[in-house]
């Protein structure tokens, strides 16, 4: 099953721009954060970033799930007819 997930993930990073701007857009946001993790003391507008980051992020992986749903749906549904 998990091998089915990535696949998925492969076929639509080659296929669908949408998906890869949310991948690409998901993987820039967890660098970012993890920069600001690794830091010893964050600034109050570090901190609000950091926080706003997180919550961006998980918008995106949530479009990302949803993308991935959608996508399997319609494979299922098209081999049924």
């Amino acid at each position: 099953m998990q091998t089915d997930v990535q696949e998925l993930k492969d076929q639509l990073l080659r296929t669908d721009e949408t998906f890869r701007q949310l991948v690409t857009e998901h993987h820039d946001l967890d660098e970012r954060i993890g920069y600001l993790s690794r830091q010893a003391f964050l600034s109050t507008p570090e901190q609000i970033e950091e926080i706003s980051l997180k919550k961006r992020k998980l918008h995106l992986k949530d479009q990302i799930e949803d993308a991935l749903r959608r996508h399997r749906s319609d494979e299922a549904h098209m081999r049924s007819h």
